[in-house]
């Protein structure tokens, strides 16, 4: 655990950066985009290169790579690992350049009858040149995730975890540089940019490790086909389970091109306001602890693991959710605090806090979902996350069309149907978050439920708590004359110091495992 805290402090605290920087890059395009039309072209254009990164290199590359690297280098075998990452890194050239070209042919057709068959000939249009411009990045993440891979199997998380944020850096150069000048293209080329230096900021720590990296196939060689054969085997399942949250993400698009074109960028500011905190504790914490799952998994230490695991999780529930009632009761006035300025106004905040107010509730599925697939990836089973994922999003799709025609008012975006897309999203993944971790109770024979119970009840009540104090705060006329602005950031205050005391008064053991995780010594 001590290993645990110290790398996942490092991470969240480049995560913390990173989702800063994600931050400032919404913002400027919100002052200058808002939730127009354009911007919703761009939103859907963003799809297909990120649903081709996410199949080809991103999460199920990095959990089927790093079990399979950890093992050849558990037995001496670095010669053999340099070789399975020339191949690995040789077929994603080839499958990633391939997907990119397919895709840029046909991407008028994908658009028009795939990805926003609502959306107007002139958005079709744009949608599919800004869509040609981000495949680009497809290419150079494919190998920008493979080497995250390598580094995390070898213990580096640093300049791996600031990758995003230098990333961040390029979409905003092209928003801040690029985009006055040439419009909603300038973030499309922004991307790309990104994708660059996403893969570039990783350099230095990979020339450190003596890389004896070639273009390799490796189909000749019996111990480099052998891995990459397990590569494959653990990583299609896995590519199965991250497409189904792709195509949750198409679906919703889908969906929400017959809305007011505004809907769309609506949905996805409150989207990513709600994976803010998601980003910084449970992605950041995942991350770290998924190579201690995974060496304790191979040594077959399931209690240690299972220890492990109801810790992490504690602490993950512990922060997740005061964020989650916060976003729900202060919704308005944060997203006034954080994107209404410039062309971003009043009537478009209402939008996008409408959509968060169904979005917030699932930050603790999202949350515990990301935890706990890391560890069924650990115990090498990628199957139960994709049967669970998929039936998921077969309950997002179900939902999502029983609820939008009696959802809302059209004519009102403070009061729109995109808020029922919202509402399926969080109902559905409430469920797979459930069905997981009853699956994974039986696979390590328990999850150290007296603690972890203990746990969950003192954050619940604190958060209830805090979540009376905000309530009542709204109430307060001095509070209700303040600007959305200054009411969100009081608001903000005045929970986390809530929540916290509270937490303290019911002897959380998080409150007080807070210094030794800061310390490195997480116990």
């Amino acid at each position: 655990m001590g290993a645990v805290a110290r790398a996942a402090l490092l991470v969240m605290a480049a995560f913390v950066v990173s989702r800063a920087l994600g931050l400032v890059r919404d913002i400027l395009i919100a002052r200058q985009f808002a939730t127009s039309p354009e911007l919703a072209a761009y939103v859907a254009a963003f799809r297909i290169p990120d649903l081709l990164f996410v199949l080809v290199a991103g999460g199920a590359l990095a959990s089927a790579f790093i079990p399979t690297l950890a093992t050849y280098h558990a037995r001496g075998d670095t010669e053999g690992g340099w070789k399975l990452t020339s191949a690995v890194g040789t077929w994603l050239l080839i499958i990633s350049g391939t997907a990119a070209l397919l895709a840029v042919a046909l991407a008028p057709w994908i658009v028009q009858y795939v990805l926003a068959p609502g959306f107007s000939p002139s958005l079709h249009a744009l949608t599919a040149r800004l869509m040609r411009i981000m495949l680009g990045a497809t290419v150079i993440f494919s190998l920008s995730g493979l080497l995250m891979g390598v580094l995390h199997t070898h213990q580096h998380f640093l300049l791996p975890a600031i990758a995003p944020a230098v990333y961040n850096a390029g979409i905003i150069f092209g928003a801040v540089v690029l985009a006055p000048r040439m419009g909603v293209y300038g973030l499309a080329i922004g991307v790309v940019l990104g994708a660059v230096a996403h893969l570039g900021v990783q350099l230095p720590a990979l020339a450190r490790l003596r890389p004896r990296l070639r273009l390799l196939l490796g189909l000749g060689d019996p111990n480099v086909a052998e891995g990459i054969r397990e590569v494959v085997r653990l990583m299609l399942p896995r590519m199965g389970g991250l497409a189904v949250v792709q195509l949750n993400f198409i679906v919703t698009t889908i969906l929400a091109s017959f809305l007011n074109p505004q809907a769309l960028p609506s949905l996805d500011y409150a989207w990513r306001i709600m994976l803010l905190p998601q980003g910084v504790f449970a992605l950041a914490v995942a991350t770290a602890a998924f190579p201690t799952f995974a060496a304790q998994a191979a040594r077959s230490e399931l209690r240690a693991m299972q220890e492990t695991f109801a810790r992490i999780l504690g602490a993950v529930l512990f922060l997740t959710m005061p964020a989650a009632v916060g976003l729900t009761l202060l919704r308005e006035p944060v997203v006034a605090l954080l994107l209404q300025r410039g062309a971003f106004g009043a009537t478009s905040t209402a939008a996008v806090a409408w959509a968060l107010l169904f979005y917030a509730p699932g930050l603790i599925g999202h949350s515990v979902v990301e935890i706990t697939t890391r560890a069924f990836y650990a115990l090498h089973d990628t199957m139960t996350p994709v049967l669970v994922g998929g039936a998921a999003m077969l309950v997002n799709i179900v939902l999502s069309l029983l609820l939008l025609p009696r959802f809302g008012d059209p004519t009102n975006l403070a009061r729109g149907p995109h808020g029922a897309l919202a509402l399926a999203n969080t109902l559905a993944t409430t469920l797979e978050m459930l069905a997981l971790l009853w699956l994974l109770r039986h696979r390590l024979y328990g999850l150290a439920d007296r603690r972890l119970r203990r746990g969950v009840v003192r954050a619940a009540g604190a958060s209830a708590v805090m979540g009376a104090a905000l309530v009542a705060l709204s109430w307060w006329p001095t509070f209700q004359l303040q600007s959305p602005h200054v009411r969100g950031a009081l608001g903000i205050l005045v929970g986390a110091c809530v929540y916290l005391l509270v937490a303290w008064v019911f002897r959380a053991d998080e409150i007080h495992a807070m210094p030794r995780l800061i310390l490195g010594r997480f116990t």
